[in-house]
């Protein structure tokens, strides 16, 4: 009895202490270190580097202070241009996890680069991620480029190649497009000061359509200017469209996602605010298409309702009034017609009715009953006649079906025929030659054949 209350007193206890496995625990404090941390940007040394047959990479990051595991799995790695080694000073992203088989708190690496460019490019990353949450990326800020460009500002250096390589591709396509530098220094010291003066003066005098803000390509330091925040903040505030076109089309900036629109290289950005002109003789000629169906349209829909109109014209001319009123005498007229002619028909049976009495008491009645008799004999005389006739036409039928029974006709009826040449009957082969023309008698008609 002292046993069983004492394994329900530790039982009650457990229950009341939330008890976790090592696992659950390691769970927890992973799901923890994920939410409450996240994605973090770390700078440090690589130490006992090693690259598993799995391609995967292990390592450890270490600063003079302390040190942390690191993991960095195939398809992450596989985006570093050269391995790590041992002592290389670095810049990665990474998420903090745990390692839950072992307890052990490490990072899982999704982005590595060599210290070097790496300040600048967390600068960068820091000033992108602070801008987008302001709305300078928005979608709905962005300005809509016009359809009929006649003039073209370009923001870039008087001497680089990308301004020669816009004004090549805009001859090419379009020599109409009038273009307009306004030039500035791309890369360096002051560099972003001058861009954003150029661009100011191209709001201010507003003589062009579109902007093109851009250069060539280089390294990160080479394209910093364009990732400094005056000048995504004079390329948001333009009243003029902008297109970005910097560097080559791995490169991209803080204007490329500022701009209204970001173009690979400088010359696709040509290509991008020019009409080709071939396309727009084809856009002239669909639209002459275009109007001259909506002409033909419009003639048919005015000549339907000219159609209407004089219909209902034609219905209220006097001469449609007058063929109406034509139409009503010529029936009045006939309604005449047809009553005179009952009133006539009624005055004629009334005389045969009067001339039929007059008939009765005449003595052509006596005659009329004289010559029916008459009429009487010679119908009998007729009937003797025609059974006369008709015995002899019996007699004539079986002398005939004798006839015919015998005749050459009942032979053609069974399916056979006669041939004849020059009205000769054909007895044989021997009474016809090649060339002569053959007539064969069928019970129904007659075949004419030439004998080969």
């Amino acid at each position: 009895m002292y046993s069983t209350s004492s394994t329900r007193a530790s039982a009650s206890a457990a229950t009341q202490r939330n008890i976790l496995s090592v696992g659950k625990l390691n769970q927890m404090v992973g799901s923890l270190l994920k939410t409450q941390i996240g994605q973090v940007w770390i700078s440090a040394e690589i130490s006992n580097f090693v690259a598993a047959s799995s391609g995967h990479w292990y390592f450890t990051l270490k600063d003079r202070n302390a040190q942390v595991k690191a993991a960095m799995f195939k398809g992450a790695n596989g985006r570093v241009k050269q391995r790590p080694k041992e002592g290389d000073s670095v810049l990665v992203r990474a998420n903090v996890g745990l390692y839950e088989p072992r307890g052990d708190y490490q990072i899982i690496v999704e982005h590595l680069e060599f210290d070097g460019a790496g300040a600048l490019k967390q600068q960068y990353e820091l000033l992108k991620n602070r801008l987008q949450q302001e709305g300078l990326f928005a979608t709905q800020t962005k300005q809509a480029i016009p359809s009929n460009i006649q003039t073209v500002g370009i923001v870039t250096s008087a001497t680089g190649a990308a301004l020669h390589d816009i004004l090549t591709v805009l001859k090419r396509r379009n020599p109409m497009i009038n273009v307009i530098v306004y030039p500035s220094q791309v890369q360096g010291g002051g560099a972003a000061e001058q861009i954003v003066n150029a661009i100011f003066i191209a709001n201010r005098r507003r003589e062009v359509d579109v902007l093109i803000v851009g250069r060539g390509g280089g390294s990160l330091e080479d394209l910093w200017c364009f990732n400094e925040e005056i000048v995504a903040r004079a390329i948001f505030s333009s009243q003029l469209p902008i297109v970005s076109a910097v560097g080559h089309e791995v490169d991209v900036t803080i204007a490329d996602f500022v701009a209204d629109v970001r173009a690979a290289t400088p010359s696709q950005a040509a290509e991008f605010v020019s009409n080709d002109l071939s396309e727009v003789v084809a856009s002239i000629a669909t639209l002459q298409q275009r109007l001259h169906a909506a002409m033909t349209a419009k003639m048919s829909q005015l000549n339907y309702q000219h159609q209407l109109v004089a219909g209902r014209l034609q219905q209220n001319h006097p001469q449609h009034r007058l063929q109406q009123q034509t139409q009503r005498v010529d029936q009045l007229t006939l309604q005449l017609q047809h009553a005179m002619h009952n009133r006539l028909q009624r005055s004629l049976q009334r005389h045969q009715s009067l001339t039929h009495r007059l008939q009765r008491v005449s003595p052509v009645h006596q005659v009329a009953s004289a010559q029916q008799r008459t009429q009487t004999l010679q119908q009998r005389l007729a009937q003797a006649m025609t059974g006369q006739v008709q015995k002899q036409q019996q007699r004539f039928a079986r002398v005939t079906g004798i006839l015919n029974s015998v005749s050459p006709l009942a032979t053609l009826s069974r399916g056979y025929s006669i041939s004849f040449v020059d009205d000769k009957v054909v007895m044989g082969p021997q009474d016809v030659q090649s060339g002569d023309t053959l007539k064969t008698k069928l019970a129904n008609g007659e075949i004419t054949s030439k004998v080969v």
